[in-house]
């Protein structure tokens, strides 16, 4: 048995392949493409690249299997050695999902794809459509957010590496989900990444937080992009992928006539079409710029779906009242309004946390719902926060009432809102577990470095209290869910009420309308703060404030509405509260919720 190896290396005068401690020479192409074929080499081989006779053997730039982290050799995989069981699976939708976010470390005790598997029954009995998991690229150390990864081809090896992925893909398929892999192209971590000594993998003509920018647009750029596309690629063909998400995009730098998002979405489609399943394509951007999910015939990128920060903002904003940071433009219900009818509230407007204009507009009239992805809380609105504290914690500390009422209200508004919803793993029962910036860098100095630019980063912000140190192994295990909570009274109720409103998205066409126009708002915020969302006949009307107070539940003469849902138990819907009109009415107690229809 022999295996090709094959490695792009430009600048390189010689390349040589070790495979299991024996150097053989590569031959080279005009193209900078080195290869050569290795009798007795077979899945298993440890094997890395040795560049101009230098004494140092690198791994692979495109290592499909790092057994021994990111600084040891690559080893050979054959990806059709696997056996799936999951041929009937065609993928599905994205319009009409709930997503679900997920990070493998600390989703279970065990911080592995195969711990994870055994909890994907709950997912389904909470109802929820997608898993999107946070990247899984091998990054330095055993524990980390993922957002450090330098080998982008290869899985991380403390989750399981390989094999252990396709079993948690193959599962979930066999339970209805989908799967989505969150990735990293605007930058690599710091340790570990060596693909600068193999060819122009970056540029210092666009600099970036992370140093020198990935090269998409510069010369010897072609294979770069190459690289990225075949990427992404790889994660949806080889390992059954459903989705991508595509971190910070705005980071991504690219002058060229095409950018390669939009090269990235054809060949994504291509693929689609070549396999016979749905294949999707969510964006992380903040810019408030719809051309990222315009289609390419129309001068767009092409892509599916991209998050909605803006949605969070004011979601957040009006439960917690907070108004540091980004905060600031947020808060007023008005705010609230227009992020669930216009998308952006930042659409061309005046942003006073920039000190300028921001945005564009969605055209309302033109571009579905579904493409965009709503969430109350994520890994970045928790995690970056100086103490990882979640939306009940929040609201614990700012004495914002019984936080019970106000996730449930939250709960009610991310999930009938005409978005694409996500929740945050651990956020359907209101887990007591923070979840903090957590690091693993074997490079001391490195480390050091996190830890201490942490706490000045926060102390910068006028923040008094403690930083958990990034490195310190009690920051990650705090971080890890407590999988006893779901059975405790108050979890049990809140998950109770997640899987209601997720069962009546589903249930009703209505809250699956992907027509923007189809949602209209109503707000109060001069004493008492409510809203009133209507999806066709449905109605969501939220007490946001800490008062009782009566909202109207129907239109004069309309036939007598149902309740639907109720958030708390001294909800009371009356047709006759309002006197003649024959206009039912609401009693919703503070911090509460209710749909009616």
């Amino acid at each position: 048995m022999s295996t090709r190896f094959e490695v792009w290396a430009p600048s390189a005068g010689r390349v040589e392949v070790e495979a299991d401690g024996v150097r053989h020479s590569m031959d080279a192409s005009p193209s900078g493409w080195w290869e050569v074929d290795v009798a007795g080499t077979a899945p298993g081989t440890d094997y890395g690249f040795v560049l101009d006779d230098a004494d140092e053997v690198l791994p692979d730039p495109r290592s499909p299997w790092q057994p021994q982290g990111v600084h040891g050799l690559s080893r050979v995989y054959d990806h059709d050695q696997f056996a799936w069981t999951d041929q009937h699976w065609h993928g599905r939708p994205l319009p009409g999902s709930v997503l679900y976010e997920m990070h493998v470390g600390t989703f279970t005790p065990e911080g592995t794809f195969d711990a994870a598997t055994e909890r994907l029954d709950h997912l389904v009995a909470l109802g929820v459509d997608a898993v999107e998991i946070l990247p899984v690229a091998s990054f330095p150390g055993k524990h980390g957010w993922g957002y450090d990864g330098v080998h982008l081809w290869a899985p991380h090896e403390p989750y399981g590496g390989p094999d252990a992925l396709k079993r948690f893909v193959d599962a979930a398929h066999a339970r209805g989900l989908a799967v989505i892999l969150d990735v990293v192209y605007n930058h690599l971590g710091p340790d570990g990444n060596r693909l600068a000594g193999y060819g122009p993998y970056f540029t210092s003509t666009h600099p970036t937080p992370w140093g020198d920018a990935v090269n998409f647009d510069q010369e010897g750029s072609e294979e770069v992009r190459a690289f990225v596309v075949q990427n992404a690629l790889m994660w949806l063909r080889d390992y059954h992928f459903d989705g991508l998400r595509l971190d910070a995009v705005h980071a991504i730098t690219d002058l060229g006539a095409v950018h390669v998002l939009e090269e990235l979405a054809g060949a994504v489609a291509g693929l689609s079409a070549h396999l016979g399943r749905e294949l999707f394509l969510i964006a992380e951007s903040d810019l408030n710029d719809p051309r990222l999910v315009t289609s390419r015939e129309a001068g767009g990128y092409g892509l599916d779906a991209q998050w909605s920060d803006d949605f969070h903002h004011a979601l957040h904003a009006a439960l917690t009242g907070e108004r540091q940071g980004y905060y600031c433009d947020f808060g007023a219900l008005e705010t609230l309004k227009k992020a669930l009818t216009n998308v952006f509230v930042h659409d061309g407007t005046w942003s006073t946390y920039r000190g300028r204009r921001h945005g564009r507009p969605v055209d309302v009239l033109k571009t579905p719902a579904h493409r965009f992805v709503g969430f109350l809380q994520n890994h970045d609105q928790i995690g970056n926060r100086a103490t990882g504290d979640r939306l009940g914690a929040v609201l614990a500390d700012a004495d914002a009432g019984a936080p019970p009422g106000l996730l449930k209200v939250g709960a009610a508004l991310l999930l009938l809102a005409p978005f694409t919803p996500m929740l945050f793993m651990g956020e359907e029962w209101g887990a007591s577990t923070p979840w903090c910036y957590f690091t693993d860098h074997q490079d001391p100095e490195l480390g050091r470095a996190v830890s201490e630019g942490r706490r000045r980063e926060f102390a910068r912000h006028g923040w008094t209290g403690d930083v958990p140190d990034p490195q310190a192994v009690d920051t990650f295990r705090r971080s890890v869910l407590d999988w006893t909570e779901p059975d405790l009274p108050h979890h049990q109720d809140l998950l109770e009420w997640h899987r209601a409103l997720i069962a009546l998205r589903r249930s009703r066409p209505e809250l699956n309308d992907p027509r923007l126009t189809e949602t209209t708002v109503e707000t109060g915020d001069d004493g008492a703060r409510w809203l009133i969302m209507r999806r066709g006949p449905i109605r969501v009307a939220a007490n946001v404030g800490d008062v009782p107070l009566v909202l109207p539940a129907s239109d004069p003469g309309a036939p007598p509405p149902r309740l639907l849902l109720a958030s708390d138990p001294a909800i009371r819907l009356d047709a006759d509260m309002i006197g003649d009109s024959g206009t039912a009415a609401l009693e919703l107690p503070a911090a509460s919720a209710a749909i009616v229809g």
